[in-house]
């Protein structure tokens, strides 16, 4: 199967928004599961809806919310731009922020089930021996959660990847800067006589999707079989 430069190309750049992406939700992924988890607060479901609304809502209306957000006029994109010289809509660091917040969902649910988990009395222990709070979550949850965040991590990585319609709307369809694989695909079935490069995209957004999802799996059971030898 021979790969023309356009498609190699679109392969790079689902690879380097998908991790762009992943990158930039993680710290904040970490925090919000955490916080959730934790933590009884007045307008907790009210953020955690929120947080699950890309799920939900059309891709689409999601990348004109970001185009709204973080255009040049917009209420952040505005300051950006002015301030800093940023400008993020038709940019693939644009379709990794609209990525990002399509797989934040998925990373937020997987880590906090996973702290959710993690018997808080190993952490009041930690705490009467002397360690505070951020040694507590650096040293004891976060690393009986790590099944859970390697899970969200590979996961959010995989929808990352996919992304399409909040994409095609924040950052467009720009050869060699926003198309990556779903953009190329549709680019593809669009044109005449191009079923074969747009069946060889498929199978190839297909053989990622599947080796994240098996590696995922694969450093879960890796970890939790540590976790139990550590604590055998």
């Amino acid at each position: 199967m021979t790969l023309s430069p356009a498609e190699w190309e679109a392969i790079r750049l689902s690879l380097l928004i998908g991790l762009a992406a992943v990158a930039w939700i993680l710290p904040l992924g970490i925090g919000v599961a955490w916080l959730l988890a934790r933590y009884e607060f007045r307008g907790k479901a009210l953020l955690d809806g929120l947080i699950h609304l890309p799920l939900v809502l059309p891709p689409v209306v999601v990348g004109y919310l970001l185009l709204v957000a973080l255009g040049r006029q917009g209420i952040i994109g505005q300051w950006l731009y002015s301030t800093l010289g940023v400008s993020l809509p038709f940019t693939w660091q644009g379709a990794a922020v609209a990525s990002g917040v399509m797989a934040f969902p998925l990373l937020v649910r997987a880590l906090r089930l996973s702290l959710e988990a993690v018997d808080p009395k190993l952490e009041a222990a930690a705490s009467t021996l002397g360690a505070n709070r951020w040694r507590v979550f650096t040293t004891i949850t976060l690393p009986l959660a790590i099944p859970g965040l390697l899970t969200g991590t590979v996961l959010a990585f995989a929808r990352a990847l996919s992304e399409f319609g909040a994409t095609i709307t924040f950052a467009s369809n720009i050869p060699g800067e926003t198309r990556n694989l779903p953009l190329a695909l549709y680019t593809l079935i669009q044109s005449p006589d191009q079923e074969a490069a747009a069946a060889r995209l498929c199978i190839i957004a297909i053989l990622i999707a599947l080796t994240s999802l098996v590696i995922s799996e694969w450093l879960a059971r890796r970890t939790r079989q540590r976790l139990q030898e550590r604590d055998g």
